[in-house]
């Protein structure tokens, strides 16, 4: 938000504190970018007596700092190509928003505003065009909700490569939201049909606290009573509270007549539960999960106690980027922003300490700078969420052609054209087109690119590792039925069983039998009783 201030040279300057980009570089037309290397902040009181200190982030993430490297590959490659935007340099700005709702919202003004002081000449307006042309991010729902909301007046695109809330399909809230990663409209209504598939009419629940849990169950509850799923319990918690809540969940499950628990988590989340599972020796579920965890490799090296053996779940296709992986171990070109951020990467990354930041009380060794990548094995090296960077690398091109389209390339661009915010979003809405992989980018009138998802199966090895087995499609652009596709694959579930495992309130009445409700209980619910006099039921 700039403020106009009255003094002899009229001076535009920013409200507020966004800091500076994490990762920058000057081009043609920019492009923002929002990830969080942190995923989380210091806690603080604040009395406002003085002006409060901008957020001291910490715990680095290591995934986001692999999203924003595809996004610096896409450009790098698109910089380096003479078909797309010949003769135009693309740029970035890219924010380290640490998890936190509040800092994405400053970040969008930034990006939309610039950060600088701007002298404006006498009687001009304090406007000038948007800073970029597109924001990539952020990685989660709630931060995207936050986003899409500020920047939507202004319709600046805005592009997710994995907030999946159905509810940013809504184009009159969020008019400049687009996605590469399907609506979870589809991810909840085809986790209720894989349940039903295999006969769980009585399941528990537990969902993430925020937009992306609350949301996607909600329309997994939906599509679960109209298949005549039960669901015996549905609770939510969230990483940050009280003990005292997650206790209870604990109880709740332990108290519990159903095996199978629909997990609508996000991986952090699963992590602070798998740790109360192991904890109170809770074992022999059967797990069905989202795209959020299950095949996520991190996830399953916390899994130390295998709880979540022969889970089953939807996960985003699996893809290949050419060139990527090397370029995100190649972490020597992060070294030329020489800033803060890349020591505590680099420290981090090989659990050292750099010679001028090392107290005598350390026990880490000491950093060199040349330490060598191809000896580590942790979440950065780890490119299970490839499909992840690939929708960052999509979401790039699709602005890139959309400024290609705009500026009339062919052998060169007309620089000329003065860019607005509008026709780029409709230039984007409009794109088909295909990556070097194969890949179709376009977007729905919802923003929202088909929906299609693997079905993955946990699968213990005899060395403790889990592998991810693909055993079947959900492809929402066929016919209804047959959307599902199982294909003829062993399936390992809970308790490394290959019988399926059966969770139902009551068993199916035998002939001779009829069905009575249980008062007060759900439809699932019933005792068998014997047919009276003069009637029949030759059926189960």
């Amino acid at each position: 938000m700039a403020s106009f201030s009255q003094a002899e040279d009229p001076v535009c300057t920013q409200r507020g504190d966004s800091g500076n980009p994490v990762l920058s570089k000057d081009g043609d037309f920019i492009l923002g970018g929002m990830f969080s290397f942190h995923s989380s902040w210091e806690d603080r009181m604040d009395n406002y007596t003085h002006k409060p200190m901008p957020l001291q982030c910490t715990s680095l993430n290591f995934r986001d700092f692999q999203f924003a490297q595809a996004m610096l590959f896409a450009i790098e490659e698109i910089n380096n190509s003479t078909d797309l935007l010949p003769g135009i340099s693309v740029g970035y700005k890219i924010y380290d928003t640490c998890g936190s709702v509040a800092r994405s919202v400053g970040v969008t003004l930034a990006l939309a505003n610039g950060n600088e002081i701007v002298s404006v000449p006498p009687k001009a307006p304090c406007t000038r065009p948007a800073h970029v042309q597109a924001i990539i991010g952020e990685t989660s729902s709630s931060p995207s909700i936050a986003v899409a909301t500020v920047i939507g007046p202004f319709v600046l695109p805005v592009i997710s490569h994995f907030a999946t809330c159905a509810c940013l399909s809504d184009k009159t809230k969020y008019p400049s939201f687009l996605r590469t990663i399907p609506s979870d409209y589809y991810q909840s209504r085809a986790l209720a049909h894989l349940v039903k598939h295999f006969g769980w009419t009585w399941v528990g629940a537990i969902r993430t606290n925020n937009d992306y849990g609350n949301n996607g169950m909600a329309t997994f509850t939906e599509t679960a009573q109209q298949l005549g799923i039960c669901l015996e319990y549905s609770v939510s918690f969230f990483r940050t509270d009280p003990y005292v809540k997650i206790q209870k969940i604990i109880e709740i499950i332990k108290a519990s007549t159903s095996r199978v628990i629909v997990a609508f988590l996000s991986h952090v989340d699963l992590d602070v539960l798998l740790h109360e599972f192991s904890y109170h020796n809770l074992s022999g579920y059967q797990w069905v999960g989202t795209e959020s965890w299950i095949f996520d490799s991190q996830t399953a090296k916390m899994d130390i106690h295998h709880i979540l053996n022969g889970a089953i779940g939807l996960s985003i296709p699996k893809a290949h980027v050419t060139g990527l992986r090397e370029f995100i171990l190649d972490v020597k070109p992060l070294n030329s922003s020489n800033n803060e951020l890349f020591i505590e990467f680099w420290e981090t990354l090989f659990s050292c300490k750099f010679k001028e930041l090392k107290s005598s009380a350390d026990i880490q060794r000491e950093c060199t700078g040349h330490e060598d990548l191809n000896g580590v094995q942790n979440s950065f090296t780890d490119m299970s969420l490839m499909p992840i960077f690939n929708n960052v690398y999509k979401a790039v091109y699709a602005v890139a052609h959309a400024l290609h389209n705009i500026l009339s390339c062919n052998k060169t661009c007309n620089k000329n054209v003065q860019l607005d915010p509008f026709t780029v979003l409709q230039h984007i809405r409009k794109i088909h087109i295909t990556t070097k992989e194969r890949d179709e980018v376009y977007f729905n009138e919802n923003g929202d690119p088909a929906a299609k998802y693997e079905i993955i199966n946990w699968q213990p090895r005899e060395n403790g590792v889990v592998e991810f087995v693909t055993v079947g499609l959900y492809d929402t652009s066929l016919a209804p039925e047959k959307q599902l596709n199982l294909q003829n694959k062993a399936l390992i579930w809970a308790r490394n069983t290959k019988q399926v495992p059966v969770s139902v309130c009551s068993e199916k009445c035998p002939p001779g039998t009829r069905k009575v409700l249980q008062k007060g209980r759900p439809v699932c619910c019933y005792d068998c009783i014997r047919c009276a006099e003069g009637q029949i039921s030759n059926v189960t």
